[in-house]
């Protein structure tokens, strides 16, 4: 026996002291016979020889204390016992070898995943999805949730994020204005008759996106004195608002770029064109500590080129 043979055989025998596994190696050297039908053809496969092939067999069947084969004159088959075990080891070792593939594939393809708020995907982000993927059909792009209330738990190659642009371990920069606009829906104007002034504005009913500071905020620009009632549904993010002011619930304070699609087609109106700025806007994140794949970059690189264009202005309706 070869030193490499005397290593298998110690490994073989240090896998067996494990309590209640059986020696893998040994295992694996089976299920090779069993599927191959040869333990030539086993060794060629794991790459050892056949007298190490064929100790392994002897140590899976000093284990189990049965026979798991049989001489047939030359031929080495299964006994009964052998057939029915690898029966039973058969699914396992077909789900290991998808395991594999599957990950192996992940690896292999060019795939790059980004996560973001919801409401930035639904009106920013995937109206102009068509366009990169028309120039760059090579890449698979993988969209996530991004959690906004613990971006630390992000493992995606690049996020879009709400905020002030500081975020630990993170590289950011602003890709669109999170400026607010207050609007409702035109069904809303069709009840409640047009909205002239922000004072009359200030007796409509009024919906909140997070907090209830953003429009008394908006009213003090405005002039106004008297603060608006802070009565009225609050939603967790502005996908629920949306979802909210489509239903006719009321006026809200929107981001302007990611409702655009909604206010292109008349579904929303935007009562006054006259912005508040809270500080906070949609940054561009990627981590410090690793490499941007190629197809990360030509995606990093088609954000920022369209940040500022409206999918009918980019270059093809929307191509990169």
């Amino acid at each position: 026996m070869n030193k490499t043979e005397q290593s298998l055989t110690l490994s073989t025998f240090a896998e067996s002291r494990l309590a209640n596994d059986p020696p893998l190696r040994a295992v694996r050297a089976f299920e090779a016979i069993a599927r191959l039908g040869s333990v030539t053809q086993a060794a060629q496969e794991l790459d050892i020889s056949p007298s190490a092939v064929s100790h392994q067999l002897k140590v899976l069947e000093g284990y189990l204390q049965m026979p798991l084969t049989e001489r047939q004159g030359r031929r080495l088959i299964l006994s009964q016992q052998g057939r029915d075990y690898y029966r039973s080891i058969r699914a396992a070792f077909n789900v290991l070898r998808q395991a594999t593939e599957h990950l192996l594939e992940q690896v292999q393809t060019r795939q790059v995943t980004i996560s973001l708020i919801p409401l930035f995907g639904m009106g920013w982000f995937i109206p102009r999805l068509p366009g990169f993927m028309r120039a760059n059909p090579q890449t698979e792009i993988n969209v996530v949730y991004a959690n906004h209330r613990n971006y630390l738990s992000d493992a995606s190659d690049m996020s879009i994020r709400f905020g002030n642009g500081q975020w630990t371990g993170y590289q950011s920069e602003k890709l669109i204005s999170g400026q607010m606009v207050p609007v409702c829906s035109r069904a809303f104007l069709r009840l409640h008759g047009h909205i002239d002034t922000p004072e009359q504005l200030l007796q409509m009913p009024l919906l909140h996106d997070e907090e209830r500071s953003s429009w008394q905020q908006w009213f003090i620009q405005q002039g106004v004195k008297r603060p608006p009632r802070r009565s009225g549904p609050m939603f967790e993010d502005g996908l629920l608002t949306l979802a909210g002011v489509q239903a006719g619930l009321g006026c809200a304070l929107m981001r302007e770029p990611l409702i655009a699609p909604y206010l292109e087609s008349g579904e929303l109106v935007k009562i006054f064109d006259l912005p508040i700025d809270d500080g906070r806007d949609y940054y561009l994140c990627v981590r410090q500590d690793g490499e941007m794949s190629e197809d990360g970059k030509l995606l990093q690189s088609w954000l920022r080129r369209n940040s500022s264009l409206s999918p009918e202005e980019m270059p093809g309706g929307g191509s990169a």
